[in-house]
């Protein structure tokens, strides 16, 4: 009861399930869609900014001398080294630096930076040009020429570290594409570099283009979020619908069929076909989980008339098994099973056993006196299994004792018996049958055998061995076959082994049979003991070769020990 509780309580309701599916294919449609949005927007507004950036680099690098610019760069050089440093800090050797940058600074020099100052102040009017400077290259170093910058430019010669943004790039002597970056002073900047080439197309110098982008950032950080609250409460809205929709449509009409097939449970009676909670429902949802109510209804009246059916049959199975049952006790009353046998008589000993593979088999075996001295053995097998073979057991057995006599050829009998048996053998059922009559006083041993498994016989002092005799036609096969005896003679000590073929037709699970080999063996293992004790040997060691593969056909076993003659006083 705990553990049927434990797993109501791990069920998870199709509702939560349907949420938490709809709700994680909403978030990551969402992110997709935000994503893609922000990453289009972002790249058309970076696009945008980087395309004017090269465009002012390359508009005023066209406008710039090449040879003036190597001039200038030529003539600052000759001042001598520039420490940056001294420049910061020496208020003297700024002032004696300036004035000789100063006096390198000509009427185009002026002209030069006046229009990048103009061309820059013209750009600002569109976009918020942060720099646009002139420097040339050397190293990891640069020399700046020109710098349009109104607050505080970097004057002629000064000399500044390559900035990390661009250490490194190849080629950077021919400049360098567009490109956003974040700098701890100037914030989000478009910066590019485009050269300024001399006549034979040599790159001298570099001009940079320095573009605020702030507001650019900004403004796709605000998309980004409005994009963002949009699509969640698009999300929330859909979740809602989706929710309400799923509700009415699946949920709902699925928790009716729940609590309609759990009330079959309590109610299984063929009168309640009508009336149940199953017949009752009116799912009218237009799609499959209308087939599915409907599918119930029908395996609802088809699962009661399948109970109905299997009560009947239950029924009548439980009447037959119990028919059966008597059928065995019936069966195995009509065999010798009181053990030992003839007590009183010391001149031999036999032991029989049958195990059938179903509830009544179709082997049977017999032995009795025909007369005072006379020892009559039967062993037979009927085709087939069940109750058809063992009413055809009883008939034969019958037969064949009530035909068996001294004075009567055992061949004799079984022509007789025969075509008894072939007249009312509607079935086609047949009987393979081996009998001897054993002559106590002389050891006279006679036999017949109709298609059955020859005798296995140990002689005094030696050891079991099949007796290789010729076996007849089966009995109840053709009419007026004519069967034929055989004679030989046992003496004291000698024993005798018969059985059917469901000893050495044994299989186990690797569909390997007994076989003859195995019989022989086993018995010459126990051929000192009892008749008793050598049956129960050899069904162990069947047993224990045929494991836990199902029993297919009845084994059936007899042993006799011929132990002494019988004197003619006692025959008479």
């Amino acid at each position: 009861m705990a553990k049927e509780k434990s797993r109501e309580k791990r069920v998870v309701s199709l509702r939560t399930k349907t949420l938490t599916l709809v709700l994680l294919a909403s978030i990551i449609l969402s992110l997709v869609a935000v994503l893609i949005s922000g990453i289009t927007y972002g790249s058309t507004m970076y696009k945008h900014y980087k395309d004017l950036a090269e465009q002012l680099a390359d508009t005023a690098a066209y406008q710039l001398s090449a040879d003036d610019i190597v001039r200038y760069y030529n003539e600052v050089k000759k001042i001598g080294e520039f420490d940056e440093e001294k420049y910061e800090s020496d208020k003297l050797y700024r002032t004696e630096y300036d004035k000789k940058a100063e006096a390198l600074k000509d009427e185009k020099y002026n002209k030069m930076l006046n229009t990048l100052f103009i061309f820059a102040d013209q750009s600002q009017k569109r976009i918020e040009i942060k720099y646009i400077y002139v420097q040339v290259l050397e190293g990891n170093n640069v020399t700046y020429i020109f710098d349009a910058d109104h607050n505080d430019s970097y004057q002629l010669g000064t000399v500044q570290p390559v900035s990390k943004e661009i250490l490194g790039r190849k080629n950077l002597e021919n400049g360098i594409e567009a490109f956003i970056n974040h700098t701890k002073d100037d914030g989000w900047l478009c910066s590019c570099m485009r050269p300024v080439k001399d006549a034979n197309g040599k790159s001298v110098a570099l001009v940079g283009v320095d573009i605020q982008v702030n507001k650019v950032v900004e403004n796709v950080a605000i998309y980004l979020a409005i994009l963002t609250g949009v699509t969640t409460v698009a999300v929330a809205l859909i979740i809602l619908i989706v929710l309400k929709r799923t509700n009415k449509s699946v949920v709902e009409p699925i928790n009716m069929l729940s609590a309609a097939t759990r009330s079959f449970v309590d109610d299984q009676s063929e009168s309640q076909k009508d009336t149940s909670a199953i017949s009752k429902l009116n799912i009218k949802t237009g799609d499959e989980i209308e087939v599915l109510s409907n599918s119930i209804k029908q395996m609802e009246l088809d699962i009661i008339d399948y109970i109905t059916n299997l009560t009947a049959i239950t029924a009548e199975k439980e009447r037959i098994g119990a028919e059966l049952d008597v059928a065995t006790h019936i069966q195995s009353s009509m065999l010798p099973s009181i053990f030992p046998a003839f007590s009183d008589k010391r001149e031999f000993d036999i032991h029989a056993s049958m195990v059938p593979a179903k509830e009544v088999g179709g082997d049977f075996y017999d032995f009795f006196m025909v007369d005072k001295h006379h020892l009559a053995i039967v062993m037979a097998d009927v085709s087939g299994k069940g109750v058809p073979a063992a009413l055809f057991m009883v008939i034969g057995k019958t037969l064949i004792k009530d035909h068996t006599s001294p004075d009567t050829d055992l061949g004799t009998v079984f022509t007789e018996v025969n075509n008894i048996l072939c007249e009312s053998n509607s079935e086609g059922l047949f009987i393979t049958a081996f009998e001897c009559v054993l002559d106590l006083v002389t050891g006279e041993f006679r036999y017949a055998n109709a298609g059955h498994e020859v005798p296995i016989i140990a002689r005094s002092g030696g050891i079991f061995e099949a007796f290789k005799i010729k076996p007849g036609f089966v009995l109840a096969g053709m009419e007026d076959i004519p069967y034929k005896s055989g004679v030989m003679t046992l003496e004291p000590g000698d024993k005798l082994f018969q059985y059917t073929d469901g000893v050495t037709e044994a299989t186990n699970a690797n569909k390997e049979l007994y076989g003859m080999d195995r019989l022989e063996k086993a018995l010459n293992k126990v051929i000192d003991e009892s008749p008793e004790n050598i049956l129960a040997y050899v069904k162990e060691d069947i047993d224990a070769f045929v494991g836990d593969a199902p029993q297919f056909d009845d084994i059936t076993m007899l042993c006799l020990n011929f132990k002494n003659y019988m004197n003619d006083e006692e025959a008479e």
